[in-house]
């Protein structure tokens, strides 16, 4: 690595201190050791980073807080980088490149990062009154972070009926987390189904595996929270009737952290805008990344930048910007003339503003859903090249919709029959067409149990949330990793969503069993 023309280091201060955050950090560190950077990480909770899709799984007591943790702030420390925990900022100084802290102090910067994520919705309920940063009732929690987790295992030590109220797939999730661990559950959704608009029909599908699974599932709409002697005692829904308990998760979701852009004049639509180097909008010295970050250059003319850009809430692309600007930093900080880009295409952080398509996939045992691409096409419209094929078996739990176009998988809803939705996750990743009897896929789960169609190979992507292709965990493995936690410290294949766990587990069972016989 060149060093700079300069003797003084650029001064990258990064705000947030999560997941994204932790993976750019991971790239500037060697930057940190060479000189060319002073670093500043800016951390509002106690805690350094974290994996925060993995907190239901702690607050059943199900993996412990160690196993989530995606950083040491002692150890960061040590090799030079200023980590402040439980620190706020409370607005930016742009024309004097400074952050100033809710306590007054000032932390000066040549290179910006935001990195703040999102806040969970608090719904406007009698009970929920005021402002999202006001604390939240005795009994009532989101399920975000660590301390969140502490309050759902205290309820479940407790023996207390839980309450979840929110039909998304974190509220699904953490329902079935802790009915599996024995929890008294109760999931309250409006809708009909919970998860309909991502599922469609699929939706009652999985309502009834729920219900297999021990919980209570309630569609209604809510009025407002009870409480009693101070803490919540039940949920009020329209029509006069209440749903008692004695601790309520709220998952209603999560929208962009933006408020310290728009207190600094940043442009701001659902995220943070930044350009295709990730860039803010308008700015030199300004970058967003994470669930923050909306990319959407504002270019007419930009292709990318002409649908949806919201952000997605998703580890996985987070990550992969985290990837994409530290990756761009090095190379402008050291000399190399592949700077990042100017948002024009080409370079370090032009893939950024490519949307990853989203693979969503429940996790629970027994209970499995996955939905990727384009999932609301009409059957019964007539639209060259478009073709969906749907089919529903509610008494044994099964539902898959596939969405082609000139024959090519684009979306995929499946329920209730893991190897067919694991085959065609995996050729919607490769954008391949599909068999002219779609029908056969469905074969993959049946009594006779017939292999799939086409294997995953080593180019094959194991976990979706890192990007991790099976032949670099195959090598990982023949190289002596023997359990998930090596091999995700080798590869960061399951440090996400955890998802992938099963699959890891699988190639390092095949690859030892292989030995044996040998």
């Amino acid at each position: 690595m060149r060093p700079p023309e300069s003797s003084v280091a650029c001064r990258v201060v990064v705000v947030g201190f999560g997941p994204v955050a932790a993976r750019l950090v991971e790239h500037l560190e060697p930057l940190v050791a060479a000189g060319l950077v002073s670093l500043t990480v800016i951390g509002q909770e106690a805690d350094a980073a974290y994996n925060r899709v993995l907190v239901a799984d702690v607050a059943v007591g199900r993996t412990p807080e160690a196993a989530i943790r995606l950083a040491d702030a002692d150890t960061l420390r040590s090799s030079g980088i200023d980590v402040r925990l439980g620190a706020c900022v409370a607005r930016i100084d742009r024309p004097f490149r400074r952050v100033l802290l809710t306590g007054g102090e000032a932390v000066d910067y040549d290179r910006l990062v935001l990195a703040t994520g999102s806040r969970p919705v608090r719904p406007r309920l009698k009970g929920l009154e005021g402002p999202e940063t006001s604390p939240l009732p005795p009994g009532v929690s989101f399920l975000r972070d660590l301390r969140d987790a502490r309050a759902v295992a205290a309820a479940l030590a407790a023996q207390q009926r839980i309450v979840v109220l929110g039909g998304g797939i974190l509220g699904i999730e953490a329902a079935l987390a802790a009915a599996e661990e024995g929890g008294r559950i109760t999931l309250l959704h409006h809708g009909r189904s919970p998860m309909e608009r991502l599922l469609g029909d699929g939706a009652r599908v999985l309502a009834t595996a729920l219900r297999h699974a021990g919980i209570n599932v309630v569609a209604g709409t809510s009025t407002g929270i009870d409480l009693e002697d101070g803490r919540f005692a039940g949920v009020g829904l329209e029509g006069g009737t209440r749903i008692d308990g004695g601790a309520l998760v709220l998952a209603c979701g999560v929208r962009p952290r933006t408020e310290l852009a728009e207190g600094s004049d940043l442009a701001v639509a659902d995220g943070i805008l930044v350009d295709h180097s990730l860039r803010a909008v308008g700015t030199e010295d300004i970058w967003a990344i994470g669930d923050c970050a909306e990319v959407c250059c504002l270019r007419l003319s930009c292709e990318a930048c002409a649908g949806v850009t919201a952000p997605q809430g998703l580890i996985g692309p987070g990550w992969q910007q985290a990837d994409d600007l530290g990756e761009a930093f090095a190379a402008e900080l050291s000399g190399d003339a592949r700077g990042p880009s100017d948002g024009s295409g080409g370079g370090p952080g032009a893939g950024a503003a490519g949307r990853r398509d989203a693979v969503v996939v429940l996790k629970a045992r027994g209970v499995d859903a996955v939905v990727a691409g384009e999932t609301d096409a009409d059957p019964w419209t007539v639209e060259p090249g478009l073709a969906v094929a749907e089919w529903a078996d509610p008494g044994h739990g099964r539902y898959a919709r596939m969405v082609t176009r000139d024959g090519v998988l684009t979306g995929l809803v499946c329920v209730g029959m893991p190897r067919t939705g694991a085959e065609l996750v995996l050729l919607f990743e490769r954008g391949s067409e599909l068999p002219a009897d779609r029908s056969s896929l469905l074969r993959l789960d049946s009594a006779e149990g017939l292999p799939a169609a086409s294997p995953p190979g080593p180019a094959a992507t194991l976990c979706r949330c890192a990007g991790v292709t099976r032949g670099s965990v195959q090598e990982s493995v023949a190289a002596g990793c023997a359990s998930v936690q090596d091999v995700s410290t080798a590869t960061r294949a399951g440090t996400g969503c955890g998802g992938c766990h099963d699959d890891i587990r699988t190639v390092i069972e095949r690859h030892f069993a292989a030995a044996v016989a040998s």
